[in-house]
């Protein structure tokens, strides 16, 4: 699948960032970690995408077929705009360009199989169109502090609420963690985990995500 990807403001502006990596962190919610079965982690559990993941959400999903279920993870997404490496937490906050909405996409039956083999989880969760984005809000018009509410509706049902205060690695301690053992640059996202009731997509399926009363975004599946 070739991508025309480019990271871009809520109002379809481009944002002026190469397309890097996203560095994404699983079991961030308790009560998801719980929901699948696993063990509560006592650090972040990271693993990445590709520039190849990232598609936009204003379009349809495209879900790769004939591989099992592909479960919806709804995140809040941080855009780094200032590179970083071996930072605090501080230096992390004043690093975010911006935030958007994004769906950590997972192939559930592939992911449970290379679990149950202890192989890496690339497979799973890292296939083209795997990080669909919205745009990006500046990052100085909105506070993770305040803990904005996530939430992801499906053909009218809530399946997805959780405020990011529920987070057991808030958004600049998880920055400051990923880049003590690796680099961020401009351009790289970071996918902070997702809140309990990730399930299944199907064909039609009508998605509205919001963060709080900031960022409502309305995608479906192809």
């Amino acid at each position: 699948m070739t991508t025309t990807y480019q990271h871009r403001w809520m109002d379809g502006t481009p944002i002026d960032l190469p397309v890097g990596k996203a560095v994404c962190v699983g079991r961030n919610y308790a009560a998801h970690a719980q929901e699948l079965g696993n063990d509560i982690p006592d650090s972040p559990l990271l693993f990445m995408k590709p520039a190849s993941a990232f598609c936009h959400l204003d379009s349809p999903l495209t879900l790769p077929t004939g591989q099992g279920e592909v479960h919806h993870e709804i995140e809040l997404v941080a855009l780094i705009g200032e590179p970083l490496r071996q930072t605090d937490k501080d230096t992390a906050r004043f690093a975010v360009a911006g935030y958007a909405l994004g769906l950590d996409l997972t192939l559930r039956d592939v992911q449970n199989r290379l679990k149950q083999q202890g192989h890496p989880w690339e497979r799973a969760k890292a296939f083209d169109g795997a990080a669909p984005l919205s745009g990006f809000i500046d990052a100085r018009g909105i506070s993770v502090r305040q803990q904005p509410k996530l939430t992801l509706s499906v053909n009218g049902e809530l399946r997805q609420s959780g405020h990011t205060g529920l987070m057991l690695f808030p958004t600049f301690e998880l920055i400051a963690h990923i880049n003590q053992h690796f680099t961020l640059e401009p351009g790289d996202v970071v996918f902070t985990g997702t809140p309990a009731g990730v399930g299944a997509l199907r064909s039609g399926d009508q998605l509205v995500m919001t963060l709080g009363n900031i960022l409502t975004v309305h995608t479906s599946v192809a």
